[in-house]
Parts: C-alpha cells; structure tokens; sequence
C-alpha cells in the first residue's frame, strides 16, 4: 500500500499538470503564428498603397492626354472652349462657354463655375474623354483622386505669386497648365516623385508641399512651399502639383 503522503503528493502533481501554462514549443508555434499574421496585414497594406499611388500616378498622365485628344478634336481647350454650348446642345445639363482666351482661367483651389478650370470637367465629360457628373452645380461634380481628396488644374505662370508651387529655388513651377492633387500621403508623394519626375519634390516637373488643410473650397495661399525628399513625412499628408 501507498502511504497516505504518497497519494497526497501524487494529486498535487497531477493538479499541477492539470494547471500548468503553455509550454515553450506551443509559445513559439502562437507567436511564429501571429508573426505571419502581421505580415500578411502588413504587406495587404502595403499592396493597397502601391495600387493608390497607381491611380494617383494615372490621375497625373491621363489628364494630360485628355486634354490633348480635346484638342485634337475641337481645335481648342477644353474649358476654355467658347463653342461648347453649341458643340454639345443635346447635352442634357446647361453648357457653359469658356472665354476663349487660349488659357485655362481660374487658380486650381477656388472653384468657380464661370472659370475654365471648373468649366474643364464638363467640357471633357461631355467629349466623352472622361466619366463624372456633367452639372457643374451637383456636389459630384468636382473631381477627387482615388484618397478622396481634391483634384484640379490651372494654367501654368512665371509669377511666383500666381503659381500654385515653387521649387527649391523659390521659381514658380513650370508647364503650360498644372495639375494638383491633395491629401497624398508622404510615402506616396515620393513614390510619385520617383514614378514620374527626379524623385526629389522640391525640384522637376513635380512638387510637393505639406497640405495642413481638410478640403472645401477655401483656398490656400496661392504659393505654398517646397520640401526636400529628406524633409517628406511618410505619413503627412501632401500636396502634389504637375506642371505640363
């Protein structure tokens, strides 16, 4: 027979298996499983970013050749087309007419409905070079970039006051329009840098500069900086402006 002592150690022993924790293999197996975890959020994430620096990129090299198209069709700008009305008189929105001034009028952060800028889109909407709302009074109607945020064009000027960015050496940007998109985040900002110009925004056809501002129709100040790649927060958001 046991001794009484014997059989009391005996079921402390098995209440302490009974208790015991996880064991330094099934530690090691939780936490290799939730590394991978995390790596596969992590990497969705990061394939989520390169796709929106891909329409972002789209954004900037589309309009371009849109306009190009209109204009090879009509002889004219788009926006600043002063035939429009009679060019599209089936459309099923009014038509508004451009000054037929041989520039895009109007700053790229302040829509007005009488300026080429606003009047753009319709223009382009109505040639059937691009989707979107055709009523310039619908809250649709303005374009955004795939980040939600504002997209918009003016014509490009040597005035630093006029011109919607400088560059390093306080020259406003150069091109016959600019295309500016809000809200990009900085990692993104310099992917699109690199993507489409030098890779430094504070030089080239394309700059950067940080946007402190949530979109409305208030305007920022009409020369808003530059930064250096180096000074580029990856999750600030920007500015970013093409000239053309």
């Amino acid at each position: 027979m046991f001794k009484k002592s014997s059989v009391s150690s005996m079921r402390q022993d098995d209440q302490y298996k009974d208790c015991a924790g996880f064991t330094l293999i099934e530690m090691s197996i939780v936490l290799i499983i939730l590394s991978l975890l995390m790596g596969a959020v992590l990497k969705g994430q990061q394939l989520i970013n390169i796709s929106k620096v891909k329409q972002l990129e789209s954004d900037f090299r589309n309009i371009p050749l849109m306009i190009y198209s209109y204009q090879d069709k009509f002889k004219t700008l788009p926006g600043d087309d002063s035939r429009a009305s009679s060019r599209f008189s089936n459309a099923e929105t009014s038509v508004k007419n451009g000054d037929g001034e041989g520039i895009i009028t109007g700053s790229w952060f302040d829509f007005n409905p009488t300026k080429d800028n606003a009047i753009i889109w319709q223009h382009l909407r109505l040639a059937g070079l691009m989707s979107g709302e055709t009523n310039i009074a619908s809250t649709d109607y303005m374009p955004k970039n795939v980040l939600g945020k504002a997209i918009d064009i003016q014509s490009g000027t040597e005035s630093k006051t006029a011109s919607p960015i400088l560059d390093a050496q306080g020259n406003a940007i150069k091109g016959s329009y600019v295309i500016c998109s809000r809200g990009i985040l900085g990692e993104m900002a310099l992917s699109l840098d690199i993507r489409l110009d030098d890779g430094n925004p504070s030089s080239g056809s394309v700059l950067a500069t940080e946007d402190k501002e949530t979109f409305t129709n208030a305007a920022p100040a009409s020369t808003i900086g530059t930064n250096t790649a180096t000074d580029i927060a990856p999750n600030n958001q920007y500015i970013v402006c093409m000239g053309v």
